[in-house]
């Protein structure tokens, strides 16, 4: 039980503290365009990316394969950009793609954890229940999240019914220049 605790601590430290920036816009650009009412389609749009990241983390840990650090982590910030200016589409036009997108992109963002959770396991004999540890408290730091975002589109609509689309289009131009200010700044050849 002290396993699954630690793990799952660091799960939700990856996602509920300052140094996880990234990975707070990632989400919050996911989550921002919808409203409470979509909250069945938010929860498996978030779902389907931890899952796909707990993959990604899963494989590296095991070393059955790996990408240069450096790469990965100029494109975490890539894909943010690309969620956040996906968001200037209405959310109900190829719902698809934003599914695809989170499968695609939580691979990439598992990647940028994948060294950490490797060193940090290595020795480890449990490492399947110990990521599994991590995940949960990843995702549940997830839902925390999107319910804080959820619950303050909500209370804006409930002021002023157009609002959201204004604060989707304001938040999602200003995550995107934060994550491509993110991107310049790791690009691998400077």
């Amino acid at each position: 039980m002290r396993d699954f605790l630690f793990y799952f601590k660091v799960g939700w430290n990856h996602i509920i503290s300052w140094d996880a920036t990234d990975h707070l816009y990632f989400i919050a650009a996911l989550a921002i365009v919808y409203c409470l009412k979509d909250w069945r389609k938010l929860l498996v749009l978030v779902t389907a990316f931890t899952i796909v990241h707990a993959i990604t983390l899963y494989l590296s840990a095991m070393d059955w394969f790996w990408f240069s650090i450096e790469w990965v982590e100029f494109a975490i910030p890539c894909t943010i950009a690309a969620t956040a200016g996906f968001n200037f589409f209405p959310v109900q036009s190829r719902i698809w793609i934003r599914y695809a997108m989170a499968l695609g992109f939580g691979l990439i963002h598992g990647l940028g954890y994948a060294n950490y959770i490797r060193m940090m396991m290595s020795t480890s004999q449990n490492m399947i229940w110990n990521l599994f540890s991590f995940n949960v408290g990843l995702e549940i730091g997830q839902f925390f999240v999107v319910l804080m975002i959820v619950l303050v589109v909500e209370a804006f609509r409930q002021f002023r019914s157009d609002f959201h689309k204004y604060l989707v289009v304001i938040f999602s131009l200003v995550v995107m220049l934060l994550s491509l200010k993110l991107a310049w700044e790791r690009f691998p050849l400077f």
